[in-house]
């Protein structure tokens, strides 16, 4: 892993944040280091810190605590994405035994220096009870295949060396901040912690050598794994398992179906879909082939921060089945006992723990197919890429702890307690209220100004949209107007020509392998020509009717098979027109085709 400081770059760094202390400027630098690479944390993972001394409003000196805001992004941390914190009062939480949810956040809440900041990191307590100025902590990959596995603990010690202290898996909070801070007083010189199935810390009163310190041990223990898998295999192949003949249909076909499959009514009684996002990197297709692929899904998380985005295990479909109703019928079965496994494991910890819980949707948000890769799931497109983040880093780690050691993760209770912390879930974002969130829409001619103004609708509705056109140039210009107002995870642009029945079911399938599949369908696509019926040439009439009125046809007919993959109904938005019932003169051409 390479060390991204360079000092020539922190000068403009700072610079350009000199409305900020000079150390928090500092933090999120080197914090964006450590966020740019996803070895290192994911999406929202891992935190950092910094601690300076601020005056007051009535200008006492008081000992503040910069802390990640929860879920912020390391990659991309602005300074005002750190939540300031008053140490003095957090300090003395450590002489409590335990703490509640409620007041934890309270607590987290009450002592921010500014009311309107963002929650801190759920591991706020740790930063401030260690006395270091910087500190850093990553979920990193490396790190994990060494602790989650059999014998993790002494395997740690021996490659990361004496300045290391290793704990066992704690829940995060008071409990382990105030095991850390013990054990970091009984030895002082430590310059690390190693968390068991979690993580690490580095520290250090300059954010240079925090970082430095985190690079190093990750490498040490990046270098240990390969050497032990010199001239390992992390798979060994499944001669039974062929690939689909069409890789681009099958995998439509399949998204179409866990689509459909996973969406589910909701308490209001409205259906609820997911967005689904395929990956089929070489390397993870051919594992999906593997006798250790199975293994794989069945385990539980790297790390107790990944379940609330991608369930604690994932579904292995271990067969090629390119029969439609066959392959329905493998996956429904196989989300049905994910469901009730699901519910037996939520109803089990609760009479364990004796509380009470909602219980979250059961549905699986990672499968894995042979043949085909990762498929995961969310209920917003950014949830979908963040969980199949998750899934591929998981995937490859374990296969490396499989082909070194056993995998071990966390307990289901821990992983319960994970999933179910109120702290946790603020972390996600709450379902949209807009109409069509969750669904998708394709829009034919959508390089035209109805076709925009159609997308405008749908895409302000809380819709995924793809506008499809035969002019590509004239769809980009409109995707990067769509995608500044919407975002650019809202709108795909399509290759499609509706004249061509062939084009629209490839059309259908490169949408529906990005999304997973269509729920509004507009055939917008036309096209007008002015003449008399004696001056009309018949070729123009022949096209006008081609696009108007067979491509019609075409966008309807194609999408047929897409709907009652999913079975959760669709809708179809035709276009019409005045001409129909009052032809305007000139207008044969276009009136007929609209009122075929």
């Amino acid at each position: 892993m390479e060390n991204l400081f360079k000092k020539k770059d922190l000068a403009p760094f700072i610079a350009k944040y000199s409305a900020y202390p000079e150390e928090l400027a500092l933090r999120a630098y080197t914090s964006r280091l450590i966020g740019s690479d996803r070895n290192l944390v994911l999406h929202g993972g891992g935190n950092t810190s910094v601690k300076m001394k601020l005056k007051n409003i009535v200008g006492e000196d008081q000992d503040i605590i910069f802390v990640k805001g929860s879920g912020a992004d390391l990659s991309t941390i602005e300074p005002d994405e750190f939540v300031g914190l008053n140490m003095e009062p957090l300090r003395k939480l450590r002489n409590l035994e335990t703490i509640s949810d409620t007041e934890m956040e309270n607590q987290l809440k009450i002592h921010r220096i500014y009311a309107f900041s963002p929650d801190p990191s759920v591991e706020a307590l740790i930063h401030a009870f260690l006395p270091h100025k910087y500190i850093d902590h990553t979920h990193a990959d490396s790190l994990l295949v060494l602790t989650n596995q059999k014998g993790g603990e002494k395997i740690v010690k021996e490659v990361l060396g004496p300045k290391i202290a290793v704990l066992p898996y704690i829940m995060s909070g008071l409990p382990l901040a105030k095991a850390m801070i013990q054990r970091y007083e009984n030895n002082p010189d430590i310059e690390a912690f190693v968390i068991l199935n979690h993580g690490i810390f580095t520290f250090a009163d300059d954010a240079v050598t925090s970082y430095e310190r985190m690079i190093n041990y990750v490498n040490r223990a990046e270098t240990y794994i390969q050497e032990k898998l010199q001239n390992i295999s992390l798979i060994t192949a499944r001669p039974d398992i062929t690939r689909p003949d069409n890789f681009r249909s099958y995998a439509a076909m399949v998204l179409q179906i866990v689509r459909g499959i996973c969406a589910h009514k909701a308490f209001d009684n409205k259906i609820r879909r997911f967005y689904v996002e395929l990956r089929n990197t070489p390397d993870l297709v051919e594992a999906s082939f593997s006798n250790e692929a199975k293994t794989v899904c069945q385990s539980g998380v790297l790390t107790p921060d990944h379940v609330i985005r991608t369930k604690n295990k994932m579904v292995y479909i271990d067969s090629v089945l390119e029969n439609e109703e066959l392959l329905k019928e493998l996956v429904k079965r196989k989300v049905e006992d994910f469901k009730n496994d699901y519910h037996f494991y939520f109803e089990n910890q609760i009479k364990a723990k004796g509380i009470k819980r909602e219980e979250l949707d059961p549905y699986p948000r990672l499968f894995y197919f042979a043949g085909l890769g990762l498929v995961a799931l969310g209920f917003t497109r950014e949830e979908a890429c963040i969980a199949a983040d998750i899934g591929e880093h998981t995937i490859y780690a374990k296969l490396r702890v499989k082909a070194i050691g056993e995998y071990t993760p966390i307990s289901d209770s821990h992983a319960f307690d994970m999933e179910y912390w109120s702290l946790q879930q603020k972390k996600m974002k709450k379902f949209s209220p807009l109409l069509l969130q969750g669904q998708t829409a394709f829009i034919t001619g959508g390089g035209g100004a109805i076709g925009f103004g159609i997308a405008k609708q749908l895409l302000s509705a809380g819709a995924v949209v793809a506008i499809s056109d035969i002019d590509q140039l004239r769809l980009q210009k409109i995707q990067k107007i769509l995608a500044e107002r919407y975002g650019e995870k809202q709108v795909e642009i399509i290759d499609c020509d509706v004249t061509d029945y062939q084009s629209v079911e490839k059309a259908f399938e490169a949408f529906s392998s990005r999304v997973g599949g269509i729920d509004i369908l507009v055939p917008n696509a036309g096209i007008a020509h002015v003449a008399t019926i004696e001056a009309l040439d018949p070729k123009v009439f022949d096209q006008v009717i081609s696009v108007n009125l067979k491509g019609t046809f075409n966008v309807i007919k194609a999408s047929i098979p897409v709907f009652k993959r999913q079975g959760t109904d669709g809708n179809i938005v035709v276009i019409s027109s005045k001409n129909v019932f009052d032809p305007g003169a000139a207008f044969g051409a276009y009136s007929a085709s609209k009122a075929g």
